[in-house]
C-alpha cells in the first residue's frame, strides 16, 4: 500500500515521494470528507491506496476503518513501429509486423490495406495480439500501403508500410 498523505489533529503530512507535489485533499479536511486527487498521473502511480480512520476511544480493532483502493492509471499505445519480414516476390510469403512499446492495457493491433482498394484482414492470417500480419503467396494485385492501429481504452496509435511485390 502506498501511503502519500496523513491527516492528524489538524495538520496534514505529506509523504516524500515524488507524489508529494501533485497530490492533495479534494475538500477542506474538517468536512469528513478526504477524497484526494493526483495531479499529472504517472504509470507508477498505479497500485493499492489505503484510507485509515482512526477513531479516538475505539479498541475494537474491527478493520471497518480501514478502506483500500486499486488505481490503475492507463497508457494509450506509443507509436508503433512497422516492419516487413521476407522477400515481397511474387510467389513468396511475408509478414508484417506492427509492435507498441508502450500501453497499458497491452494493445490489440489491427492491419489493414488502404489503397488501392481497402481490406481489413482476419484471424488466422493476422494475429491481433502480436501485432503480426502473414500475407502468402504474394501476387502484384497484393501491393499496397498497409496500416496497422494499435489501441488500447487510453487511445491508439498507428503507423504504415508500402509493400511493393
Amino acid at each position: 500500500a502506498v501511503q502519500i498523505l496523513t491527516y492528524l489533529d489538524g495538520m496534514v503530512k505529506v509523504e516524500e515521494t515524488d507524489l508529494k507535489p501533485r497530490v492533495g485533499f479534494l475538500y477542506p479536511v474538517l468536512t469528513h470528507n478526504i477524497s484526494v486527487f493526483i495531479n499529472a498521473t504517472r504509470e507508477h502511480d498505479s497500485g493499492q491506496y489505503m484510507c485509515t480512520v482512526n477513531v479516538v476511544d475505539d479498541d475494537s480493532g474491527t478493520g471497518k476503518n480501514i478502506g483500500v483502493i486499486n488505481l490503475t492509471v492507463l497508457v494509450p499505445p506509443a507509436s508503433p513501429a512497422c516492419q516487413l519480414h521476407g522477400n515481397p516476390t511474387v510467389g513468396a510469403n511475408v509478414t508484417l509486423s506492427c509492435a507498441s512499446e508502450k500501453g497499458k492495457p497491452s494493445p490489440a493491433y489491427q492491419w489493414q490495406r488502404m489503397t488501392p482498394t481497402l481490406q481489413v484482414f482476419f484471424p488466422p492470417a493476422q494475429d491481433r495480439a502480436r501485432g503480426t500480419l502473414k500475407l502468402t503467396n504474394l501476387s502484384l494485385e497484393m501491393s499496397g500501403l498497409y496500416v496497422c492501429v494499435a489501441e488500447n481504452r487510453a487511445g491508439s496509435a498507428k503507423c504504415s508500410i508500402v509493400l511493393e511485390v
